[in-house]
């Protein structure tokens, strides 16, 4: 693959980190170097990882399924692996459309590769927490109805959100640009402990330049919520969020979790 102009793979990728824990090919020595020794020091990274993939499938199939949401906006969504949040929605509807989110160039050059032949997908290069170039872009206004609900997902990135750039702000804008019966899915990386919370929120911010914002807790993410009106089970540990017969390992350590839920958005 050609790289986009001016990506430096020497610098580890939050997304592609991610892609290399679930097994992908799109990472690069740098970003398998730095789970490495994550792994070293939170050994249950690459289950954790594992599962937060299988709730992203999980929740896309009630949403589509159980709650009737044709439209997904996926902020954050990182590298095209299996079991894409398009390609779960279209099967309970081959209709459904999602416009996908990420500021890694590498992920726009992929996705748009592999979703050129999906005319209800798009691949939008941009920083998720600017809300207004997101939903006046031209793949959010082209696929994106404002007057049928829509689904904004933020699984596994708002821990990418330094505190002074307002991670509930975000959530609240965003709340405020969906149409009346929307949904969204809120979930990050959470933990008890302070020393994994300090080490991790130190290594990644080092590691990604700045592209970091900090592991947090169970009340952070609570609060995060406020715009919204939880479903069962509410705010769990993702694996515990309406759980299946989902081949997936569990986690033999809690050093950390993924921690979250879905809402609608309050009116």
């Amino acid at each position: 693959m050609n790289l986009p102009y001016g990506v430096d793979v020497t610098i580890p990728s939050v997304a592609r980190m991610y892609d290399s824990l679930l097994g992908g090919q799109d990472n690069y020595p740098a970003d398998r170097l730095a789970c490495e020794e994550l792994l070293r020091q939170v050994p249950s990274m690459r289950e954790l990882a594992l599962n937060n993939r299988e709730f992203l499938r999980r929740v896309v199939r009630v949403l589509a399924a159980d709650f009737g949401i044709r439209q997904f906006i996926d902020h954050g969504s990182g590298l095209p692996t299996q079991d894409n949040v398009h390609e779960i929605a279209q099967r309970v509807d081959p209709s459904s459309r999602v416009v996908y989110i990420d500021n890694d160039p590498i992920v726009r050059t992929i996705g748009g590769v592999l979703l050129a032949s999906n005319e209800n997908t798009a691949v939008l290069q941009a920083d998720m927490r600017d809300t207004d170039a997101i939903f006046s872009s031209e793949p959010v206004r082209r696929l994106i109805d404002p007057t049928e609900p829509a689904a904004a997902l933020f699984v596994s990135v708002l821990h990418c959100i330094p505190d002074r750039d307002g991670p509930a702000e975000l959530i609240a804008r965003v709340a405020d640009r969906l149409p009346l019966g929307s949904m969204m899915v809120v979930c990050q990386l959470v933990s008890d402990d302070a020393q994994v919370r300090d080490f991790v929120s130190q290594y990644m911010d080092e590691q990604t330049q700045g592209h970091w914002g900090r592991v947090r807790e169970k009340k952070d993410v609570a609060g995060f919520c406020t715009p919204l009106q939880l479903v069962e089970p509410g705010l769990v540990e993702v694996s515990a969020w309406r759980p299946g017969q989902d081949d997936v390992p569990a986690q033999l350590s809690w050093e950390w979790e993924e921690y979250g839920g879905v809402g609608f958005v309050r009116s």
